[in-house]
């Protein structure tokens, strides 16, 4: 039983800093070689995990050639274009200026369905608004809206504008982030303010405080269990 345990953990923290080698990735988000490499090392990590006869370097050393073989197809693709695309794929203009390009859509094997539910995602639900639509190699759609589609931003508005920088989590669930806290430049007493102001007796009351580089405070009090 211990030593199902340890082959476990084992094969799981070998898994688990592969993963981490291939990037900050969602699942969605992977390219086609990424995924039959995370296909590949489930099935690998299987056996070993279930039949104790069988040694576990039969499953570490495919896996670890396999994240060897992966780590150099990443520096290929990065210096080589031509390799990128041949095992990446390039991506295809599914509708250019309001028009859907069928012969892409056949190609890709992307019905109207998935595309609609694609520009759906985005807030559009009129392909005439659309200038560009574009099928990455990850599968998803990137939607470039014609220039009289876009939101005016401030600049345009000749409004003044002003950045109110990265919020920093101050209390997260229930729990004081003192480091966050200094970063910011506020210490305890300014911290009692801010619960005092939204009615909080005590940061346990507190399930999210954040603040940005302005100094503005964003409160959520933690609700009580049950509801």
């Amino acid at each position: 039983m211990v030593i199902g345990v340890i082959r476990t953990v084992i094969l799981y923290l070998l898994i688990i800093t592969g993963i981490r080698l291939m990037g900050k990735r969602q699942v969605g988000e992977l390219e086609p070689s990424e995924l039959v490499l995370d296909l590949l090392i489930a099935d690998l990590a299987a056996v070993p995990m279930q039949d104790f006869g069988i040694p576990l370097l039969s499953g570490i050393v495919p896996i670890f050639t396999l994240l060897c073989v992966t780590m150099m197809l990443s520096v290929l693709t990065m210096k080589s274009i031509r390799f990128r695309a041949i095992l990446c794929g390039r991506p295809s203009i599914i509708i250019e200026n309001g028009k859907i390009n069928q012969r892409e859509m056949r190609k890709n094997r992307f019905t109207v369905d998935e595309l609609n539910e694609e520009l759906r995602g985005q807030g559009v639900t009129d392909f005439s608004t659309v200038k560009y639509a574009i099928l990455e190699t990850n599968g998803r759609v990137s939607v470039i809206p014609f220039a009289a589609q876009k939101p005016p931003t401030a600049q345009q508005l000749d409004l003044p504008a002003s950045d109110s920088g990265l919020p920093m989590v101050v209390i997260n669930d229930g729990r004081l982030l003192e480091k966050n806290l200094k970063k910011r430049g506020f210490d305890q007493v300014w911290l009692e303010k801010r619960l005092a102001e939204h009615g909080a007796r005590s940061v346990q009351e507190v399930y999210l405080l954040s603040v940005d580089e302005q100094g503005q405070v964003y409160f959520v009090p933690k609700e009580a269990v049950g509801k």
